[in-house]
């Protein structure tokens, strides 16, 4: 059975990263865009990143362009913008797709996770998130409307982190 460490990434330099670089961390995994109307929840990842991440929460930010056209930017784009308007520190990847054909393999394996409480499938929209355990496994799926900030959320990563 797969989980977050079986797979790997680029970040939004370019570089490759296996995922299994984050064993042992509770994961945040969001699909983002920065001309969306929920673009706003930037500031509220930031914000978990920087209450959680001494405590071993990491929050990976996967720019998407599916919805709406709303993450049309080069990633050097991207990462200026997110840095500039939000002071984003936490890891960010290349833009994927997250949904269909073409998806990103994290993504079909955390789509076909039943876990709740949003339930599994594609992804809606922008920011959608996905909690990862320590162990790489899917705990929680929130749907994209759900604030980082949220109760639900900040319960949920506060159980994980032990």
């Amino acid at each position: 059975m797969a989980n977050l460490h079986d797979f790997e990434a680029k970040s939004i330099r370019g570089d490759d990263c296996r995922l299994s670089s984050f064993e042992g961390k509770v994961c945040l995994v969001v699909n983002v865009a920065s001309a969306c109307g929920l673009t706003p929840q930037y500031d509220g990842l930031q914000r978990l990143y920087s209450e959680y991440h001494n405590r071993g929460l990491e929050i990976l930010a996967f720019p998407c362009n599916q919805f709406g056209a709303q993450e049309p930017g080069t990633e050097t784009e991207i990462a200026t913008f997110c840095e500039t308007n939000f002071g984003v520190q936490f890891p960010m990847f290349s833009k994927i797709d997250v949904n269909g054909d073409d998806r990103h393999p994290l993504y079909a394996w955390m789509a076909g996770e039943e876990v709740g409480p949003d339930a599994a499938g594609d992804v809606a929209w922008n920011f959608a998130k996905f909690l990862i355990g320590k162990d790489g496994n899917l705990i929680a799926r929130f749907a994209p409307p759900m604030e980082p900030c949220a109760a639900d959320v900040k319960t949920a990563i506060d159980e994980a982190l032990g």
